[in-house]
This record gives structure tokens, sequence and C-alpha cells, in this order.
């Protein structure tokens, strides 16, 4: 008797295969793996690998998963990547003047230190990679990698599956570190689509301070809309944890090539009186997915999760997010902006937790949406679920088109109609860029931004 088994199912199979091919010596001797930790990572890898062979790739019939179309992905076979070398004048484009001195690269999701500079910080914190960590953090790495909540979710099981190394960050107790931290996480493109998993682990103990960029582009190119790219697939996961009265000022941009495929997820366990904040910002990709969960583990805490998204063309973009109140006094703010043009889908997924002992939180979620055309489409679903009585939470959701009214006053003051219009859309997405800690940065988005109005 023939047994027939769901696409999904087999789909996932080749993937978690591919996953496991990484699983060898990538990097040189001194920044590998001791052999206490290689055992170590092997039966995390063993876990995870079990849990995916129980799951199948979501489909549409999930709630999670509905408006979100992975086909187009599936008609795809992704293999292991192979080893590149690249060279410094390679990754100049993506370069931050400000932070040239604290830059950990990761190519295709393997450590290259040929590339990477941390002299300015080395000092004051820990930034490498799993290989480098001291002996006094890798007796305690345990008690963070792949420990975060929702750890068995299909995408996070994979990469933790093929889980070979991590970009690492961290921050000793009382440390405040003023210089941000960038983590550049370079794609490389084939002719043969190929699965790229990366993985980031931010420990953040109590009392310290420090700011992460983390940075996703494509090798040699440098803008997500140059045509003829080839498809590859992105599964990242971040996972941060901020101790006690800790904090982190988190930016995520992804900048994938405009055939890619970026599946990502974003692990925040927040402590007693910590602070937490996300500037996400998502304009590469021909579909990208952002998992962003926060758990609160302590009483006290603020939370600002702020994100951008622009979509041309056919792009999709989902963004599901996740803030799970366990503890009273908790604030927490959130503004998502996502300017929709074409026939470009956009989607939002927000949802705030609020336990019966989270009593006097404060929450406010809102999300607007700017829609350029009649074929562009946008789903969007703001949710709180409270079960506290005495809180203070709002949330709400926004689609338009630009003011007609708003158009006319500045073409009145003698612009044309779509440097009128092209005003509007810059003030629009300003709102969100301006949060990021480094001018240069700015000054990179905001010309994205314009490039594709």
């Amino acid at each position: 008797m023939q047994i027939s088994v769901k696409p999904e199912i087999f789909y996932l199979d080749k993937l978690l295969e591919e996953s496991c091919k990484k699983v060898s010596p990538a990097i040189a001797s001194d920044f590998s793996l001791d052999v206490k930790m290689a055992a170590w990572l092997q039966q995390v890898r063993d876990r995870a690998a079990a849990w995916v062979r129980e799951l199948s790739i979501p489909t549409k019939k999930d709630e999670e998963w509905r408006f979100t179309n992975l086909s187009s992905m599936m008609k795809l076979s992704f293999q292991a990547p192979t080893l590149v070398d690249l060279d410094a004048l390679n990754i100049a484009p993506f370069i931050l003047p400000e932070v040239a001195d604290s830059r950990l690269v990761f190519v295709n999701g393997v450590f290259a230190p040929q590339l990477s500079e941390v002299k300015g910080i080395e000092n004051q914190v820990f930034v490498g990679n799993l290989g480098q960590l001291p002996e006094e953090y890798q007796k305690r790495v345990g008690n963070y990698l792949a420990q975060q909540p929702g750890s068995e979710e299909v995408f996070t099981c994979l990469n933790t599956a093929g889980l070979t190394d991590a970009a690492v960050v961290w921050l000793p107790k009382n440390q405040v570190l003023e210089k941000p931290i960038h983590l550049l996480f370079i794609a490389t493109e084939t002719e043969i689509p190929i699965l790229t998993q990366r993985r980031c682990l931010v420990v953040a103990e109590s009392n310290s301070s420090g700011k992460i960029i983390e940075h996703c582009v494509t090798a040699e190119v440098i803008c997500p809309e140059a045509p003829n790219s080839h498809p590859y697939l992105t599964n990242t996961v971040t996972e941060i944890w901020v101790e006690e009265n800790a904090e982190i000022d988190h930016t995520r941009v992804q900048r994938d090539a405009g055939a890619a495929f970026h599946i990502g997820k974003t692990a925040i366990a927040q402590a007693k009186n910590s602070r937490y904040t996300c500037n996400a910002i998502n304009l590469g990709g021909r579909l990208s997915r952002h998992n962003l969960e926060v758990v609160q583990m302590g009483e006290g805490t603020e939370t600002n999760l702020y994100g951008l998204a622009f979509l041309r063309n056919e792009q999709e973009i989902d963004t599901h997010s996740s803030i799970t109140l366990n503890y009273p006094n908790s604030v927490t703010d959130q503004l998502y902006k996502c300017i929709v043009d074409d026939k470009a889908h956009s989607i939002f997924n927000g949802k705030i937790y609020v336990s019966q002992t989270a009593q006097l939180t404060n929450a406010a979620q809102l999300n607007r949406n700017l829609l350029l055309s009649s074929g562009g489409r946008v789903d969007t679903k703001p949710q709180l679920e409270i079960i506290a009585d005495n809180v203070q939470c709002s949330h709400g959701a926004t689609v338009s088109q630009l003011d007609d009214d708003e158009v006319f006053y500045l073409q009145s003051r003698g612009l044309s109609q779509e440097a009128s219009r092209n005003l509007l859309i810059d003030a629009f997405a300003a709102e969100i860029l301006n949060k990021l800690p480094l001018p240069s940065l700015q000054r990179i988005l905001k010309q994205c931004v314009a490039c594709k109005i």
C-alpha cells in the first residue's frame, strides 16, 4: 500500500536535509568550537531536527499564516551554500563609517573573521562567534542559546537543526556601551537557489546597555530592486536576553535581493525593569516574514517596537508581532508603518496579551498603511487580549491614500504634483527612519525610499 505524503511535509524534509549538510567545520580552527561545546551543540541540533520531523511547512489553512502564501517558495529546490571567500571590496558598500571598528561579518551564515573588526569595543564587551567565547561564557551559553519561548516553531527548529555557529554579543554587568555594534549578515547569489541560515545571540546582563544593528544584505547587490537577481532563502533567528535593569536598542534592517525569500524570528526575554527598543526596516525580498516575539519576565519593563516597510511590484512583506505581559507596571508602545505600491501585499498581525497579574499596564499599538496604487493590498489585524482590569490599552489600524488637500497645499507653494507626493511619502517614512541610531544608516535608507518612489 502506498502512503501519500503531504507536499508541505516532503518539502520540509528536503530543507532539513540541506540544513544538516552545513554541519561541518567551516572556519579556521582558531574560531571553531571546542570538543565539549561541539558535543553540546550536537544535542541541541538533534532535538531540533526531531521537532522538524513532526512538523510541516505552514499553509494558508494555518491561522497564523492565512494571509501569507509560501507556494512560490515551495516551487524552488534550495541547496546548502558552498563556502564563499569575499574581500574588503565586496563589503565596502555596506560599511557604516561610525561603526567601522565594531563590526562582525557573517557570509552565508559562516563567520568571516577576515572581514570583521572589533578593535573599537573589544575591551568592553564580547563580540564574536561561538568558537571565540571565553570559558566563563561557555559555561552559561546553554542557559540562553535556543532557550527562548516559542523555539518549537517550524522555521526556528529548522534553523536550530542546522546550527553550527552564531554571532554572539555579550554585555557584562554594569557595562554601558555607547558605540553601536554592527552585525553584517551577507547572503550570496548563485544560479542554483541556496538556503542560508544565520543565528544571533545577544545577552545583556544586569545594568548593562548597548545598541545592536542587525543588517541583512546581498553581496554585490546595493539596491534590493536590482534586476536579474537570483532567488535564495534566508532563515534567521535572533535571540535577545535583556536582564534586570538592562537596555538594548536593536535595529534590524532587511535589504535582501528582489528575488529572495526571507523568514526571520526575533525573540526577546525582558527581566525586571529592563528596556528594549526595536526598529525593524523591511525593504527587500520577494517575500519576507518577520516574527517578533517579546516575553516579559519581570515587572516594570519598557518595550518599544517601531517598524517600516516599503513594498513595490509584487512584493509580500509580513510582520507578526507578539508581546506577552505577565507582570505589572509595564509600558509598551508599537508603531508599524507600511507603504504599498503597484501590486504589493502588506500583512501585519500584532498581538498584545495582558494577563491578570499584569495590572497597571500601559500598552499602545498602531498600524498605519499608505496605499499608493489601486492594485496594492493590505491585511492588518491588531489584537488585544486583556485579562487584567486596571490597565490602559489601545490599538488601531489605518489604511489610506495620500491626502489630496495636502498635495494641493504643497502645489500651491510652488512644488510639482510629483514632488509634493514624494515629499509626503518621505515624511511618512521619516518618523521611523529618524529613530535609527546612526546618521549614515538613516541616509542610506532614506535614499532607498527615495529610489522606490
